[in-house]
């Protein structure tokens, strides 16, 4: 596979000193991870509607992944993985809003050998009842058009028409083939977990806080000595981009800063959170401290429509599962991955990453900077191959979050005490903050602007990058107190209606 460079990226640099060598391998693995994970943040929001196939179906498409060290004060030894799905929710989105597909698979996998395949997956499982609530209406019983007739609290559910509920499994080895154990509650041993409605708006959800905050649950975690939290439930977008101007061209009108809180599109969605809080050392295989994970979402192969169609089986599947999505690191798949081969990524494993190397060989994205703003003087970097995010891509960070597998995925060194959230610096690594991105992700790291930063070349040779000490920015401000500093970290959602 060949993928075209811009002509404007054509010398190739001179054979560096020995010196030269070691000091540039140590600040290349550092900003190829940062360049390949969110190769230019700017260009998009995240995963939301990042491929072509995906983008029709909103109810498979995952947004964003975070894991990190769990920063809640007393969680020391915690991690927390976060898998949010179906993006740009908006919160007046009835009558229907925003159940996810029983009929799929979503899953966060993690590899902890360093061989880019699943080792633990944690597979949920929706199922949504139906009440259909019934009036009489002149003696006549007739179904309601709406999820809710009244109030719903916490234990008060009587008026909801539509529940959803949740299993939670996990699989030992191969996601399909390992063996596979129901997640239970601790204390009442359950293994169906409700997940709350989302947020109708303050007249059908009075005390919604409270409702959320009754549907974490502790969980027992097979083989482990220790319990876990599980959250599922709607929650406001954590992702913070300028988007609109993003994409028109990027049509940024401080591009250089200060970060002036620019307009962040996202301000008003919503996503659907899947979060976990796990024992770091039930993540690890007992040899190294350093884990890989990713997320993905699978349908069976074959959709089959109903003649007949009910609220509960308009649709079904049969045949294997397949996979529609996947994310790990940030913006991978939207603004690294050529349009050609997006639906290829989402469908592919981390093991057989190989195949797209040229996009991270050649990139287009900095090109593309230069054709926009060449005119003012900024130039994209002029090493290649790009060695330094071929690393990073496929191996991790040396000395940071290396852990020996070749894939793409979300790299976390467990043994890295995690930093209160008022100590967090929102650009991490390059800001010198190593409990941060690219060594996992945090809420409250800003990735784009350090993508920003990095992919036009921060951390090269200034010869090799001219433009690479600007400081590059959306404009739109993100760090740690724009969340709560305990799990579930994700701010509670905007509602229908205040």
């Amino acid at each position: 596979m060949q993928t075209q460079t811009m002509q404007t990226q054509t010398t190739q640099t001179k054979t560096p000193t020995t010196k030269a060598i070691k000091t540039l391998r140590q600040i290349a693995a550092f900003a190829a991870m940062l360049s390949v994970a969110t190769v230019m943040g700017q260009a998009s929001a995240s995963s939301h509607r990042e491929a072509p196939f995906i983008s029709g179906m909103p109810k498979l498409d995952a947004t964003d992944f975070y894991m990190f060290n769990s920063y809640e004060k007393g969680r020391e030894g915690y991690v927390t993985l976060v898998a949010n799905y179906l993006p740009l929710q908006d919160g007046y989105g009835g009558p229907n809003f925003f159940n996810l597909d029983p009929n799929a698979l979503y899953e966060i996998h993690v590899d902890n050998n360093g061989d880019a395949k699943e080792d633990l997956t944690f597979q949920f499982q929706f199922k949504q009842m139906f009440k259909d609530i019934q009036l009489d209406i002149a003696n006549k019983k007739v179904s309601v058009p709406v999820v809710n007739v009244g109030q719903v609290d916490v234990g008060k559910t009587d008026a909801a028409n539509v529940l959803e509920s949740y299993t939670l499994k996990m699989i030992k080895g191969d996601r399909r083939k390992g063996p596979a154990s129901n997640i239970k509650e601790t204390s009442s041993g359950k293994t169906i977990f409700d997940k709350p409605l989302d947020y109708i708006g303050t007249k059908s959800l009075p005390n919604y806080v409270k409702y959320a905050a009754a549907h974490v649950y502790t969980i027992e975690i097979p083989g482990c000595d220790k319990p876990g939290k599980v959250f599922v439930g709607q929650r406001k977008d954590p992702f913070v981009v300028n988007l609109g101007e993003t994409f028109d061209l990027v049509n940024i009108k401080n591009p250089l800063g200060p970060i002036d809180g620019a307009k962040d599109d996202l301000a008003d969605k919503n996503v659907t959170a899947l979060e976990l809080e796990l024992p770091a050392k039930c993540l690890t295989d007992g040899k190294s401290s350093i884990i890989g994970a990713w997320t993905t979402s699978s349908l069976r192969r074959t959709r089959v429509l109903a003649q007949n169609p009910t609220f509960t089986r308009p649709a079904y599947g049969l045949g294997e599962y397949v996979q529609m999505s996947r994310l790990s690191n940030p913006l991978v798949n939207e603004v690294v991955i050529g349009l050609r081969d997006k639906d290829k990524f989402n469908g592919s494993e981390p093991k057989n990453d190989g195949q797209f190397a040229d996009y991270v060989t050649h990139p287009t994205l900095p090109a593309i900077l230069e054709l926009l703003f060449g005119g003012a003087g900024v130039k994209a970097p002029t090493q290649f191959p790009r060695t330094d995010l071929v690393a990073a891509f496929l191996t991790g960070v040396d000395g940071l979050n290396k852990n020996g597998s070749v894939a793409e995925m979300l790299r976390l060194n467990t043994a890295i005490p995690a930093k209160a959230a008022k100590d967090q610096n929102p650009l991490g690594v390059i800001a010198g903050d190593t409990t941060g991105f690219p060594n996992g992700r945090r809420p409250g790291d800003d990735v784009v602007d350090i993508a920003l930063r990095v992919v036009m070349g921060k951390l090269l040779p200034k010869e090799v990058a001219s433009s690479g000490q600007l400081p590059f920015t959306d404009g739109a401000k993100l760090d740690a107190s724009f969340f709560d500093e305990q799990f579930p970290y994700l701010k509670t959602p905007l509602p229908g209606a205040r």
